[in-house]
């Protein structure tokens, strides 16, 4: 017989999920730009999307499975699961990743 899920069961899944977006989103701006920058050869922006990749595997490769396994334990502790130093760092890496994307638009080639 199964047993019905709480609603707090699913909040670990679809926040590792999010994390993992946000991490695959970034590398594909930095995709973007260094197509960009190996066309127009620009050394400056193919360094930014290497900087943009490194950050985008950081949110893939470590940020999201550790504030997958902090929310797991939170909701079984039953405590709140804000995190506001990680979610920083992941906003300053997109915002970040945004400008240098913003300014590789703008700028003529």
């Amino acid at each position: 017989m199964r047993t019905a899920r709480t609603p707090g069961e699913t909040q670990p899944e679809r926040t590792a999920l999010a994390w993992q977006r946000t991490g695959l989103g970034v590398m594909a701006v930095a995709g973007l730009l260094g197509h960009r920058a190996v066309e127009e050869e620009g050394r400056v922006l193919l360094v930014l999307a290497g900087v943009a990749a490194l950050l985008g595997l950081a949110v893939l490769g470590a940020l999201a499975p550790v504030r997958y396994r902090d929310v797991r334990r939170r909701v079984v502790a039953g405590t709140g699961v804000t995190a506001p130093r990680l979610i920083a760092g992941v906003t300053a890496t997109v915002l970040l990743t945004a400008t240098v994307a913003a300014l590789a638009v703008l700028m003529p080639g």
